[in-house]
């Protein structure tokens, strides 16, 4: 016969609420409501036509940052279970069976263990909220004087200490433990709290922290669950400590300043990781909130996951030494298998030998805001820490070079995904290693080193001996990589101002890069000059878009472009499709777009210095120049998925 307690549980919570917010942790509420909802990003939140009714405008709202639905059209709302309860008509329990099975989340049974355990739960965040206070107050008296210091010395003076609740645990072995124990707290769960050390060969158990500033860790909901001691002494044997593993702590799945950074990411549109707790606080006190850091260990797949869920791409932020170098490339291993089209990462390097804290301290926040404006994509790190790991001098040593990276991309799981980064990175390839075909006859050094690393333009012997001096056929000379830019409109920049006038919160993204285009056609020009009077204006709405682009000459210009976008690209542009989607299409054009430019200019001056100087030496230049422009052409002809 079920007992009392566990009849209360069916009744009260068929589930522990630990349980449904691990759940809702690993499972963003756009991903469930996707399935059944067509969403496009507006702003912060998503939205789409209601599900529960027929409407021709959005009236549904989901918000990953609240895990909620809202949906105005019904006056209905709700977390993740409720709308899979409302649109697969399930009960309760299925609803949790069926996201906990997508979560990789495995359901107690409901036994009197169970019952048991939760009660214990509940008891551990009451305790380690008591001895947060406990620690708060060691901070502010007698015993906190040297931590005050020690904090002050660091600019984290009282009101960061009050904000993120930092305290001091006395060097005394049990003055939390007798501390609890007058607040009625049981050894036993002071040890399942993780706060004291125990062990068969201890007779009694004593205080996990002492002589250390203690950093409460809180999970997503703010509730504090464990600490992070950082010791005064230097004698001691961790500078920095952690809460042992406990029910409610597991460090490789959280992050130090969640609960408080996700909604000032959702306001930023980015989140920012850094290396350790004082880090979060100074980035935090530089006007950057939205910062987290992991808890003394190197990145996870689920610290990832979490990050990825408050932005499309973190930004990691290490310190500009060795160590932070070395920590920036384990993050590229921990990332590549689990990267999905949209996801990704951009690295934040430090000035050598300084912290954030250094560095808000010597230069301010706009020292801060200048390293975070320079990271580089995880494409840029990733071929930098693979040409790093060795000389490039020898045939052997670039294969071997060549074969590393092409191990890399194998680990990316997203066949999309990786071959986009392989053609990235055949481009570069190609530029560093110029195909031997076309370097004929060249002297014994082969390749001119540049001065920012890399091989340039190869050295080639004059051209001599028998036969006629080489020249460019007149079918060349008239082919479509001689004409080059300037000699009509241009299907890549058409996707760009198509797509961008169709997607205003893309065009901010991109208003940078938009402005210093050289475009090729008059058409493109026209309707750049009108989609940047808007950003001028202040005015990048749909509509006001919409108004300067139906006026007069432009509105001939943009149908002009409009009848060179693809049938495939133009249902990647529509108004509806997903606003991720359409910035990863036009940044990908854009960076095609600057690439082939660049080509073009260099094969206007081989072109010249052909028509000067009929040598091989000019004529191999010209090759080669066609050749990068084949393979661009050729990666950008590859259609998506």
């Amino acid at each position: 016969m079920t007992s009392g307690p566990i009849r209360a549980i069916h009744r009260a919570m068929k589930f522990p609420p630990s349980i449904l917010d691990d759940i809702k942790a690993r499972l963003p509420a756009s991903t469930v409501v996707g399935r059944r909802v067509r969403l496009t990003k507006a702003g912060r939140e998503w939205k789409g036509l209601s599900p529960f009714g027929k409407e021709k405008t959005p009236s549904f709202f989901v918000n990953d940052v609240k895990q909620a639905w809202f949906d105005f059209s019904s006056g209905r709302n709700g977390d993740i279970f409720k709308f899979v309860m409302e649109t697969e008509g399930v009960s309760f329990p299925e609803a949790v069976e069926r996201l906990a099975a997508e979560a990789g989340v495995t359901l107690p049974k409901i036994t009197e263990e169970a019952v048991r355990q939760e009660e214990v739960r509940k008891g551990l965040y009451e305790v380690i909220e008591l001895a947060a206070r406990f620690f708060e107050a060691e901070l502010r008296g007698p015993r906190g004087h040297e931590a005050r210091r020690y904090l002050e010395g660091r600019a984290l003076a009282a009101e960061p200490q009050r904000q993120f609740r930092l305290g001091y645990a006395p060097a005394d072995r049990f003055a939390l433990r007798d501390h609890l124990a007058g607040q009625g707290v049981s050894a036993e769960l002071m040890i399942e709290a993780g706060l004291l050390i125990h062990g068969d060969e201890i007779a009694v158990p004593y205080d996990r922290f002492r002589d250390r500033v203690m950093f409460p860790i809180a999970d997503v909901k703010g509730r504090v669950i464990a600490f992070g001691g950082r010791a005064m002494s230097s004698d001691a044997q961790a500078k920095y400590l952690n809460t042992a593993e406990t029910g409610l702590f597991h460090k490789g799945r959280l992050l130090y300043n969640h609960h408080k950074a996700r909604k000032a990411a959702h306001d930023a549109g980015r989140i920012i990781a850094v290396e350790g707790y004082v880090d979060v606080i100074a980035m935090t006190l530089a006007g950057f909130p939205q910062a987290v850091a992991p808890l003394g260990t190197a990145l996870t797949e689920d610290q990832l996951a979490l990050l990825w869920r408050m932005a499309d791409e973190p930004i990691l932020c290490f310190d500009g030494d060795k160590a932070g170098r070395k920590a920036a490339f384990r993050a590229i291993d921990v990332a590549l298998p689990v990267m999905e089209p949209g996801k990704s990462l951009s690295f934040a390097l430090l000035p050598e030998g300084q912290d954030p804290d250094d560095l808000l301290r010597s230069g301010g926040p706009d020292a801060i805001a200048a390293v975070l404006g320079a990271a580089r994509p995880l494409v840029e790190m990733i071929w930098s820490r693979e040409i790093e790991a060795g000389p490039l001098d020898t045939p052997e040593r670039r294969a071997a070079f060549e074969r590393r990276l092409r191990a890399v991309l194998n680990a990316i799981k997203d066949e999309t995904l990786r071959r986009h980064y392989r053609a990235e990175m055949d481009m570069r390839l190609l530029a560093l290693f110029p195909n031997p075909r076309q370097r004929a006859r060249q002297s014994d050094r082969p390749y001119e080193r540049r001065d920012g690393g890399g091989y340039g333009k190869p050295r080639l012997a004059a051209s001599g001996g028998a036969g006629q001096p080489l020249r460019a056929s007149p079918a060349l000379t008239r082919s479509a990589i001689f004409a080059g830019p300037g000699s009509g409109e241009s299907p890549r920049e058409a996707t760009i101002l198509v797509g961008l006038a169709m997607h205003p919160a893309v065009l901010l993204r991109v208003a940078d890069d938009l402005a210093e285009i050289d475009w090729q056609g008059q058409a493109a020009l026209r309707v750049c000059q009108a989609l940047l009077q808007a950003l001028v204006d202040g005015q990048a709405t749909h509509d006001v878009i919409r108004g300067l682009i139906d006026q007069g000459a432009t509105r001939e210009a943009f149908s002009r472009l409009e009848r060179l976008v693809a049938p495939s690209e133009r249902s990647r542009l529509a108004p509806e499709a997903d606003a991720h989607a359409v910035y990863e299409t036009i940044r990908q054009a854009l960076v095609l777009h600057r690439r082939a430019r660049t080509l073009h200019t260099e094969l206007k001056a081989a072109e010249r210095a052909l028509s000067e100087d009929s040598s091989e030496e000019n004529f191999a230049w010209l090759q080669d120049v066609k050749a990068r422009l084949a393979s661009l052409q050729g990666t950008e002809a590859t259609p998506g998925d």
